[in-house]
């Protein structure tokens, strides 16, 4: 009996031998296939980035996979015992295994043929996350053990608790604690609640089935599930589980995917092309980027608001456009604090027309000629005849341009030519400054467009933007400063580092604060005296410039004070022709309209004067005003005398846009004005017909039936 008793010890010596040294093989073979666990620490997982307004209120979420990494200590300790308690409440005690979990997992899976239940340690799913797949198989289970083993050998454990709340899919698209107390309640995870934190945690088994967006009944019940682990592990009592799940969970309601979950989606949209041209896709939407932008929410439904606006009057009057845009910059920093790009966006109207769209620009143009002339010298008071002329049109022809009144004004200023939009008037200056020069300055001045080098560019027939437009605008509004218009003000990577700072931005002198003083003068006379009248009189200091395409297929108005610049255009995406449609009428009201409620709380102040570099002198008549403006050198010698001539290379510009400048055409030598008396301000103002025709029509209100519409060029 006893020798049996041997042998029978031997054989079961020998079993648990062969057994031991089997799962010793099976665990060196699998050891030897083991991914690296040291990648672990080098690995980056894709995270979200967020756009902020300027107040800080979040305009999007970019992401491949929406997740926001938050250190465990931002962690709070009520979501981290909710998930614990559910999923591994064993974690602090284990080595990356919990064998009896194992065991009673086996049971509950022998008696209610479930797989895996409870099996898995947070370790090993996060074992399984960084390094494995969801296969179901035992040499994959294998691999998971020792994974989480070795992984519990060289990481604390409120680093792999870090790691796997932060990586974690919760549902909704929501990757980690952070990102999903945002996508579910709106808030951060240091703001959730214990029953909150319950619901997210009940989440992790079946997230599309578990989320409240899905079943809301299923996820109270997975809540009141983790809520009773909690009570039972001692995180929390009886009495406050049954207190969790009574408390409202505030839900924020799911918004939708992509771009129709965007806020101020004209402007976002642009901000997310404009990131996408600075750091690329990749980094775009895995970079988890910080970025805070210029917008202004209140403005942006300003701008909404007034385009909305200005389309419907714009049916009720039959204009006959069905879409405009906005564009408003702040010049003196260059900030886009509003983009709106059509009347509503949804998928089907995401074509941003401030910025995509590439429009006639029509008179609006025309402060480029204009700006080029007086900053090489000419005064505003230079006469030039508004008689017809005929240019060659290089295919056996001629081109006559002319206004839409078809008549003429004679000998008339600057001043007043481009108050009244006098297109004869411009075309003769475009001449004599030279086509490449007013390009070149339209350039530096903000247009990023081609501009075609031919005489009718006076008239805006090159195609531009409304963002482009404000830009160019914004240099004269900032004394003659040029700013590239941006919608970042910081933006940092997701280490809280600065990757782009717009706070200093660069700036480039164009012209001189004079020359763009002057400008100024002559583009307040437009809203006061001109064609902006009395539509964009908006009670304090503005300039602005109507724009009109002859075809009436675009109209604009774009105009300024010395705190805000604003582009407006309205028109058909088909390019159909509106009826009579004119940059005075209803872009001036939209932009009035915008104006005045958008600087509501700033103070009224009137435009910087250069007095080193302007001189103020009697206009005797030849202006608008009882004074004329002159850049320094060029005033009349005399009372009410000639101006005299600008000297070679000294108006040229301050960036030495000269003469003998190899990146600028040669400054032209302009003739000094008549010395005869000018005519009398009465004659120089447009026969009847030709001005704007604005007096007889209230600001807000339709034409008259039965009258002509009042022509605003």
């Amino acid at each position: 009996m006893r020798k049996a008793l041997r042998w029978f010890a031997v054989v079961v010596l020998l079993l648990v031998l062969f057994a031991a040294g089997s799962v010793a093989g099976i665990v060196a073979a699998y050891s030897r296939n083991l991914p690296d666990i040291s990648r672990m620490a080098d690995y980056q997982p894709a995270r979200s980035t967020r756009i902020y307004a300027r107040d800080g209120s979040l305009l999007a979420t970019l992401y491949k996979e929406n997740r926001i990494w938050v250190p465990i200590d931002k962690i709070p300790p009520v979501v981290r015992d909710a998930f614990i308690a559910n999923e591994d409440h064993n974690f602090y005690r284990h080595h990356g295994v919990d064998f009896f979990g194992i065991a009673r997992a086996a049971a509950s899976n022998l008696t209610h043929h479930q797989i895996e239940q409870g099996a898995s340690t947070i370790t090993q799913q996060l074992a399984r996350g960084l390094f494995l797949t969801d296969k179901q198989t035992i040499s994959r289970k294998v691999q998971e053990a020792l994974l989480a083993m070795e992984i519990e050998r060289y990481y604390t454990k409120d680093e792999i608790l870090e790691r796997y709340l932060n990586l974690i899919y919760l549902g909704s698209g929501a990757y980690g604690v952070d990102a999903a107390a945002h996508t579910y309640f709106g808030r951060g995870v240091d703001k959730l609640t214990t029953g909150q934190a319950a619901l997210l945690a009940g989440l992790v088994a079946a997230p599309s089935d578990y989320s409240p967006y899905v079943n809301r009944a299923l996820a109270r019940e997975r809540q009141r599930h983790v809520l009773d682990r909690m009570a039972e592990s001692g995180y929390i009592t009886r009495v406050q589980a049954n207190e969790a799940y009574a408390a409202r969970l505030e839900l924020a309601g799911e918004r939708p995917a992509g771009l129709q979950g965007f806020n101020a989606p004209w402007f976002t949209t642009f901000a997310v092309d404009r990131l996408e041209s600075s750091f690329g896709k990749q980094a775009t939407y895995e970079g988890g980027l910080q970025v805070y932008t210029t917008l202004d929410r209140r403005m942006e439904k300003i701008g909404q608001d007034a385009i909305d606006w200005g389309v419907n009057q714009g049916k009720l009057e039959g204009i006959g456009a069905d879409e405009a845009a906005l564009v408003a910059i702040r010049p003196s920093t260059g900030e886009i604090l509003t983009m709106v790009g059509g009347t509503h966006f949804s998928l089907a109207n995401q074509f941003n027309r401030a910025w995509q769209a590439h429009r006639q620009p029509g008179s609006s143009f025309k402060v480029y000629v204009y700006t080029s002339a007086i900053d090489s010298g000419m005064p505003p008071s230079t006469i030039i005849d508004d008689s017809p002329v005929s240019y060659p049109d290089g295919m056996g022809g001629t081109w006559s341009p002319h206004d839409d009144d078809n008549s003429y004004m004679g000998a008339i200023s600057l001043r007043v030519a481009l108050a009244q939009s006098r297109n004869i008037v411009a075309v003769k200056l475009l001449e004599q400054v030279g086509i490449d020069r007013v390009i070149e300055y339209a350039k530096r001045m903000g247009i990023t467009a081609p501009l075609e080098p031919n005489l009718s560019l006076a008239l805006g027939t090159s195609v531009i933007s409304p963002l482009d437009q404000a830009a160019g605008y914004a240099t004269l509004a900032n004394q003659g400063v040029h700013i590239p218009p941006s919608p970042f003000r910081v933006v940092k990577d997701s280490l809280g580092n600065v990757v782009l700072d717009n706070q200093y931005p660069e700036q480039t002198e164009v012209v001189s604060a004079g020359t763009a003083y002057i400008m100024t003068t002559m583009m307040e006379d437009v809203i006061n005296h001109g064609t902006g009248y009395p539509n964009a009189i908006i009670g304090r200091p503005a300039a602005g410039k109507t724009g009109t395409t002859s075809d009436f297929r675009d109209a604009w108005f774009v105009g300024f004070t010395p705190d805000l610049v604003t582009a407006v255009w309205i028109g058909n995406d088909n390019y159909h022709p509106m009826n009579e449609s004119y940059g005075g009428n209803i872009p001036a009201r939209i932009w009035a309209r915008f104006m005045k409620d958008a600087l509501q709380n700033v103070a009224k102040h009137d435009f910087v004067y250069p007095g080193d570099e302007v001189k103020k002198i009697a206009s005797c008549g030849r202006g608008y005003g009882a004074y004329e403006y002159y850049l320094s050198g060029t005033e009349p010698l005399s009372p009410c005398g000639r101006p005299q001539a600008p000297q070679p290379n000294t108006f040229a510009g301050p960036l030495g846009l000269s003469n003998n400048s190899a990146s600028m055409p040669p400054a032209p030598t302009f003739s000094p004005e008549p010395t005869a008396p000018p005519p009398p301000l009465e004659a120089t103002q447009p026969p009847e017909g030709a001005g704007d025709g604005t007096n007889d029509v209230p600001l807000d209100s339709p034409s008259p039936s039965g009258t002509a519409r009042p022509r605003h060029r």
